[in-house]
């Protein structure tokens, strides 16, 4: 059963993840890869979120590590597109916004989990 939350909950979050992209694409034209962007910060809130209010040894919840935790967390945030998309910005000479992609990307993600846990 395992296995079939963490294919289900990374289905949901792959597609929770291109819809995010999707529509931060619709409301803003820009170079800088912000659908990615907030698509892995919302995952580290989520899953912060999740890691600090469930319990992993209780029977009842023991479904929401491999579903959301491991499958929408892991389908949501995406640290190949976000590797792929800093690539692109290097290679278009846009050096500025690829190192403020990768400092924005992994302080606030960290910041975000260090943040969440330390109040619980």
């Amino acid at each position: 059963m395992t296995y079939l939350y963490i294919f289900l909950g990374g289905g949901l979050g792959s597609l929770a993840r291109f819809g995010v992209g999707k529509g931060v694409g619709v409301l803003m034209q820009t170079n800088f890869p912000l659908g990615t962007l907030l698509s892995n910060i919302l995952a580290c809130a989520i899953l912060a979120l999740l890691v600090v209010g469930v319990n992993p040894q209780n029977e009842e919840t023991s479904w929401v590590q491999p579903l959301l935790i491991v499958g929408f967390c892991g389908g949501f945030s995406t640290f190949s597109t976000f590797s792929n998309e800093t690539f692109q910005l290097l290679d278009q000479g846009n050096t500025f916004f690829a190192i403020l992609n990768i400092l924005i990307s992994v302080a606030v993600g960290i910041g975000l989990i260090f943040l969440i846990r330390s109040r619980a």
